[in-house]
């Protein structure tokens, strides 16, 4: 498995100069950073995880991206309400995720305001580990470590541009398999760069 994800992606960066080199305006590249909130519901209660990810995207027409993502949720969030307010707390925990999705990215247009639809496949690792969030990370990435599940991911979002930087708002159900379908909701929130 890993050996084929190495050369899938591979495959996809030599093939993606030429389409990125064919474009003739300047925002055929994005690339961002986002916060990653993925509701995992196979646990009772269901378990709030944050993390952080990383995405890229090449237009192959103006209104279509082919895009890829990463992310790492590290720590877990509870949320109590109280008669006084509500009280939320962030704690790293053992339990951890990395989602990693490919496919493509139907927006509106190439203007300061987008709204999008995508559709991605690939993969979430599930590992429990006592490490650091930077050394969990390297060691899941291997994907030699916890278990890895096939997970396809529809979702929608907003983005807005002010000249080359931007931020973007996507949501959407990312469905992993293991032992029939999980559904989990996912958003993502982060600055987005075009070039």
């Amino acid at each position: 498995m890993k050996r084929s994800l190495g050369l899938i992606v591979s495959l996809l960066f030599f093939a993606a100069a030429p389409i990125v080199m064919a474009q003739e305006r300047s925002d055929h590249v994005e690339v961002g950073v986002f916060a990653d909130y993925f509701r995992f519901s196979q646990t009772k209660p269901v378990s709030n995880f944050v993390g952080l990810g990383a995405r890229a995207a090449v237009n192959l027409h103006p209104s279509v991206q082919l895009e890829a993502e990463m992310a790492y949720d590290f720590k877990r969030n509870f949320t109590n309400t109280f008669s006084d307010g509500v009280t939320t707390v962030f704690v790293t925990t053992r339990f951890r995720t990395l989602h990693g999705l490919f496919g493509p990215k139907f927006q509106t247009g190439s203007g300061p305001f987008r709204v999008f639809v995508t559709g991605k496949v690939g993969f979430d690792n599930f590992t429990v580990t006592n490490q650091n969030a930077p050394a969990g990370f390297t060691s899941s990435v291997g994907l030699d470590s916890g278990r890895t599940v096939f997970a396809v991911y529809p979702g929608g979002g907003i983005e807005g541009f002010a000249g080359p930087i931007g931020l973007r708002l996507e949501a959407g159900d990312e469905v992993y398999f293991d032992h029939g379908s999980h559904n989990n909701l996912k958003v993502t929130f982060g600055p987005q760069f075009r070039f």
